[in-house]
C-alpha cells in the first residue's frame, strides 16, 4: 500500500492488501500445511491457463477509485464468452483441510476483481470461479457463483469502507510525516568532527538513487550520522520507508536509540484537544520469533495459542493502540512496547510485529531480513511497490552473514537422526536418499574433495523425499518429528540453492568417520545481493573497517557507480601507541615458543601503566595456554577469560570487570564478541595485546575458496586471507580509542605486521613503531 504525499491523490492500495486488511478473521492457524512452492505455483497457473481456450484472458489489469481510494490489481483469468472472471489458487492434499478464513479470503478478493471488471466492461452480471489446482494430482476444482453487478458494487464499497477510514488516517500521517521531516533540526547543537561529511554523502546518495560505501571511524557518530539524512531525504524523495539493518543486538539497539533522540529533539505537535504529540514517525524493531513468543511450549494455531485463537478479529485494535502509542511517545515499537501491545488485546507479539511492517516509517532489524534468501523486508517491499532506502550497519559483517545466507548443508547424522522419527512410508525414501547420498561419493579418495555440480540424479532423489514427505503432511495434518521437519528444511534449502549453483559457490563433500556431509559453499555472495541492492532506491553501507573498497564491492555486489567516502579520523596519533613487535611468531606451529615472551611483555605493560587491557588472540586453546601462564607467574595481576558458547549473562559479567576503578587483562578471541560492537571508553579499556593476524586457517576448504578468488578477481590470498584477518585487527585495536580524550596502547604481535602489505591494510592516522618482545629496543616507523 502506498501513501500519496499529497492528501488530493488517492490512496493507492493493492486488492490483495485490501482485502488482508479487511476480510481476515478467526484464527491464526501456522500449522504446517504443505503449501506449493513458488516455482510449483506459476506451473499450476501456467497448467489452468493453457487448458483454457485462445480467447481466455490472463493476468488481467483492473483498477477503480472509491472515494479516496484507488483499487488496483491483476486478475488471473478472464472467459469472456462465459462471462467468467477466474482466481487460481494452488493447494497440496486435501482441499477439505483448508481453513475455512483462507477461503472467506479468497473469495474476498474475487469479489473484488469482479467488481472491478464489471465497472471496467459495463457488465450487468458475472460468474466468479475459484479455481483450486492440485500441483501433485493436476486436477482442478471449481467454486462457481454467479453475482450482479450492483452485488459486486455493494461488496466492493463495503470493502472499501472497512478501510476509508484507516486510508484517510495514513494519508494524513504521510502529510504529517513528511512536512517534519522536511524541517527536522539535527539533534545535536553541533555535528561532531567528519559527522557533517558522512551525513551529507548519504543524503546525496539517496538525492542521486545511489549505492554508497562509507569507511567513517569509530566515536564520530555513524548511526545518527546516517539516520538523519535519511530521514530528511525521505520527503523530497517520495521514500515510503527506511530499512536499518544490523548484524548484531547492540547495533539494531544504537539505531533504536539514536531514532528516540531524534524524535524526542524534534519540536512536539500539536494534537487532540492542545496535547502535545511526538514527531510523527513510527518505528519498528523486528525481533525472531524466538525472542518474541510468549508461549514457545505451544504451536501457533488457535486450538493451542491464546494468543492465535480469534488473531485476526482482535488485530484492528492492537493496530490501532501501537500506531497510537507511535503518535504520542517519543520511543520506537520495540520487544518491549510491542509485548505491552499486543498482551492488552491478546494477540501474538511477534505476527502483530509483522503487521505493522506495512505501517511503519522505520524498520530496524538483522541483515537477513533483507538479504536472506526469502528476506521479509525485500518481499514484501517488492509486493507493496515500496520505495525503500535501506542503511547497513558494520557492513563488513556483512559478507560473511551473506555466505551463510546462501550457503547449504546436508549432515548424514541428521538424516539419521530424521530417520528414526520417520513413519515407515517416509523411511523408505529416506533410504533411497541415502543410497543415492553414498553414490556421490563412493569413487572419491580423499577426505575432501569439490565438484563441478551435484548430479541431477542425487537433486532428483531431495525432490522425491521432499515431495513425499510434503504428500505425507498433506494426509497428516497434525505435523511430523521435529527431527524429521528439520531436516525436510534442509532438503528444501539444499535443493534450492543446488539448482543456482555457480561460480560463486563451491560443491565439495567431507568424508569422516560418520558418514559424508555435503554442502553448497557460497564464496562470492555478489549475484544474490546486487538485486536487493537493485531494488533499493538507495543504500548506504558503513563501518570503520571497509578498506580496501573494491574488496567489499566485488563481494557484495554493489553497482558499477556506488560512491565511497573514506572518512578522516577525529583521533590524533599521539592518543594511541602502536608498537609492532617483530621478534614474535604467533604461526600455529610457533604458538608455544610465543607464550612467554608475550606474558613477559603483557606484564611489563601492566607494571609501566596499570589499568584494563584486553589481550586477543586466534584460538581458545591458544588463549587457555597463555592465560594459565599469565595466572603462574603473575597471580597478583587480576585476569578474566572469554569462555566458548558463552550465554548473554556471562558476556556482560565480562564487560562489566571493565569499569573506570578497576584494573587487570581480559583474555578473549580476535573475532568473537569482545573484538567488535562494544564500547569501553575513558579508563575501561587503555591497551590491547593482539597476538594473531587474525588470518583464517590454511585448509583445503580455504584453499578451494583461494583459488575460486583468483580464478575470479586475481588476489585469491589477499580476498582469503588477508583483508578478512586484518579487518578483525583492526575493528579490536578499536575499541582502545573511542573518544577524542581517549589515550591508549596497542601491540600487534607478530612478525608479519612488519611486512608492507600488512601495514598498508592499517588506518591513516596510526603512527606505527617497531619493539621487540625480549628487548626494550624501539625503532620508529
Amino acid at each position: 500500500m502506498t501513501a500519496a504525499t499529497d492528501t488530493a491523490k488517492p490512496y493507492v492500495v493493492a486488492v490483495r492488501a485490501l482485502c488482508e486488511f479487511t476480510a481476515r478473521l478467526g484464527d491464526l492457524d501456522l500449522r504446517f500445511t504443505p503449501s506449493p512452492s513458488a516455482l510449483e505455483g506459476m506451473q499450476g497457473h501456467r497448467m489452468v491457463a493453457m487448458r483454457r481456450p485462445a480467447h481466455y484472458q490472463t493476468e488481467v489489469s483492473l483498477s477503480g477509485d472509491y472515494k479516496e481510494l484507488r483499487v488496483r490489481g491483476r486478475a488471473d483469468g478472464y472467459d469472456a464468452e462465459l462471462g467468467q472472471l477466474e482466481e487460481v489458487k494452488t493447494f497440496r492434499g486435501s482441499l477439505e483441510a483448508m481453513r475455512e478464513n483462507h477461503r472467506h479470503l479468497h473469495w474476498a478478493q474475487l469479489k473484488v476483481y469482479g467488481h472491478l471488471l464489471c465497472r471496467k466492461q459495463g457488465l450487468p452480471q458475472l460468474k466468479l470461479a475459484l479455481v483450486y489446482f492440485n500441483v501433485v494430482t493436476q486436477d482442478e476444482t471449481l467454486l462457481v457463483e454467479s453475482f450482479s453487478a450492483d452485488d459486486l458494487q455493494l461488496y466492493f464499497e463495503d470493502q472499501c469502507e472497512r478501510f476509508l477510514g484507516w486510508a484517510r488516517q495514513e494519508l494524513a500521517h504521510r502529510a504529517a510525516r513528511d512536512a517534519a521531516l522536511g524541517s527536522l533540526a539535527f539533534p545535536h547543537a553541533a555535528f561532531r568532527p567528519g559527522q557533517r561529511e558522512l551525513a551529507e554523502a548519504v543524503y546525496k546518495s539517496a538525492s542521486s538513487g545511489r549505492c554508497l560505501i562509507v569507511q567513517a571511524p569509530t566515536g564520530i557518530g555513524k548511526t545518527v550520522g546516517t539516520i538523519f539524512p535519511l530521514l530528511k531525504a525521505c520527503p523530497t524523495q517520495q521514500l515510503d520507508k527506511v530499512f536499518f539493518l544490523a548484524a548484531k543486538t547492540p547495533g539494531r539497539q544504537l539505531a533504536l536509540d539514536a531514532l528516540a533522540l531524534i524524535k524526542a529533539a524534534a519540536p512536539a505537535l500539536p494534537g487532540d484537544r492542545g496535547a502535545a504529540k511526538a514527531l510523527p514517525l513510527r518505528v519498528l524493531e523486528l525481533v525472531a520469533k524466538t525472542k518474541a513468543c510468549e508461549h514457545p511450549d505451544k504451536a501457533c494455531h488457535g486450538d493451542a495459542c491464546p494468543l492465535a485463537r480469534g488473531f485476526y478479529d482482535r488485530l484492528p485494535g492492537a493496530r490501532q493502540s501501537a500506531v497510537d502509542a507511535a503518535a504520542t511517545g517519543n520511543g520506537p515499537l520495540d520487544k518491549a512496547a510491542l509485548r505491552e501491545v499486543a498482551l492488552a488485546h491478546e494477540v501474538c507479539p511477534y505476527y502483530l510485529s509483522q503487521d505493522l511492517l506495512h505501517w511503519s516509517d522505520v524498520v530496524v532489524g538483522d541483515y537477513n531480513y533483507y538479504f536472506d534468501v526469502n528476506a521479509m523486508l525485500h518481499t514484501q517491499a517488492q509486493a507493496g511497490q515500496w520505495r525503500v532506502s535501506v542503511l547497513v550497519d558494520e557492513a563488513h559483517n556483512l559478507v560473511e552473514r551473506a555466505r551463510k545466507m546462501y550457503s547449504a548443508e546436508l549432515d548424514p547424522v541428521r538424516l539419521a537422526a530424521a530417520r528414526q522419527s520417520a513413519p515407515l512410508p517416509i523411511k523408505n525414501v529416506l533410504d533411497r536418499l541415502r543410497r543415492s547420498w553414498q553414490a556421490l561419493h563412493q569413487d572419491q579418495t580423499g577426505d575432501y574433495q569439490v565438484y563441478d555440480e551435484v548430479p541431477q540424479d542425487f537433486r532428483g532423489a531431495l525432490q522425491q523425499t521432499a515431495s513425499a514427505i510434503l504428500d505425507h503432511l498433506a494426509d497428516h495434518p497434525s505435523g511430523i518429528d521435529a527431527r524429521l521437519q528439520d531436516f525436510f528444511f534442509e532438503v528444501l534449502h539444499f535443493s534450492r540453492m543446488a539448482e543456482l549453483l555457480g561460480a560463486h559457490s563451491l560443491f565439495d563433500i567431507t568424508q569422516s568417520g560418520s558418514g559424508a556431509l555435503l554442502c553448497l559453499r557460497n564464496v562470492v555472495p555478489a549475484p544474490f545481493l546486487a538485486a536487493r541492492f537493485a531494488a533499493a532506491h538507495s543504500a548506504a553501507l558503513f563501518s570503520a573497517t571497509l578498506s580496501p573498497a573494491h574488496y567489499y564491492s566485488d563481494l557484495l555486489g554493489l553497482p558499477d557507480n556506488t560512491a565511497w567516502l573514506d572518512v578522516a579520523s577525529p583521533f590524533r596519533a599521539e592518543q594511541l601507541s602502536v608498537h609492532v613487535i617483530n621478534d614474535v611468531s604467533t604461526r600455529y606451529g610457533h604458538r608455544e615458543n610465543s607464550l612467554s615472551p608475550l606474558v613477559e611483555l603483557m606484564a611489563r605493560q601492566y607494571a609501566l601503566a596499570p589499568g584494563n587491557y584486553l589481550s586477543f588472540v586466534s584460538s581458545f586453546d591458544y588463549l587457555q595456554q597463555l592465560a594459565d601462564l599469565f595466572k603462574a607467574r603473575y597471580p597478583a595481576i587480576p585476569v578474566w577469560e572469554q569462555s566458548r558458547g558463552m550465554e548473554e549473562g556471562a558476556k556482560r559479567g565480562f564487560l562489566e570487570r571493565f569499569s573506570p576503578e578497576s584494573s587487570g587483562i581480559g583474555f578473549a578471541v580476535l573475532g568473537g564478541a569482545f573484538a567488535e560492537g562494544i564500547d569501553l571508553p575513558g579508563k575501561r579499556l587503555i591497551g590491547a595485546f593482539i597476538a594473531t593476524l587474525g588470518l583464517p586457517q590454511i585448509n583445503p576448504v580455504n584453499e578451494q575458496i583461494r583459488q575460486r578468488m583468483e580464478d575470479s578477481f586475481g588476489s585469491g590470498y589477499d580476498y582469503t586471507y588477508l583483508y578478512p584477518g586484518l579487518q578483525k585487527v583492526v575493528q579490536a585495536a578499536g575499541r582502545v580509542i573511542r573518544t577524542e580524550s581517549d589515550e591508549g596502547v596497542v601491540y600487534l604481535i607478530d612478525d608479519r605486521y612488519a611486512q608492507p602489505e600488512v601495514r598498508a591494510l592499517f588506518p591513516g592516522w596510526w603512527q606505527v613503531g617497531f619493539q621487540q618482545a625480549r628487548t626494550q629496543g624501539r625503532r620508529a616507523a
